[in-house]
């Protein structure tokens, strides 16, 4: 006999958007980074300076979809489980070197904080189609165009990184 078991969601979609905006903050805070750091390539530090700025936007836009959103009534299994599982969905070692001292560690070239930035998009990427499906048509349809720009800003990157690459 097989049993089937249903996990209840135990994220309501305000608390998903907001481990969104967390994300966007971090993307945002690496590319303020990477446009700091190569402040004497030009071409590159502009790329890093629009995305940080574009990633300000996200933001702002994830927390008017936050503010839209109903917050239902949820139990956890045991205390902390929530921030636990949000903190879990937020750290990893990509996000965890957006400190100056780690980013300096690790960032040691142009194609480094390239590979870096592509790897954020690609998170934000699959992470804001997940949410997706939490949300009602309207705010929605707002984060399917928000994966549009993720995309653009991933091709900017790789194109970058193609055209340094020579």
């Amino acid at each position: 006999m097989i049993r089937r078991f249903v996990v209840a969601n135990i994220l309501q979609p305000a608390e998903i958007v907001e481990i969104g905006i967390e994300k966007e903050k971090k993307r945002r805070d690496f590319y303020a980074l990477a446009a700091e750091r190569f402040e004497d390539k030009k071409e590159l530090a502009e790329l890093f300076e629009k995305l940080r700025d574009w990633e300000e936007q996200h933001i702002e836009k994830f927390q008017q979809i936050r503010e839209n959103l109903k917050k239902a009534q949820y139990t956890e299994s045991y205390p902390g489980e929530t921030e636990g599982y949000m903190q879990a969905l937020v750290d990893s070692e990509l996000y965890n070197m957006i400190t100056p001292n780690r980013f300096a560690e690790i960032v040691k070239s142009e194609f480094d904080a390239l590979d870096i930035g592509i790897g954020f998009e690609k998170d934000a990427i699959l992470f804001f189609g997940s949410l997706a499906g939490y949300l009602d048509e309207k705010d929605r349809s707002v984060v399917e165009k928000l994966i549009e720009e993720e995309k653009q800003h991933m091709l900017y990157l790789f194109n970058l990184k193609k055209e340094l690459q020579g």
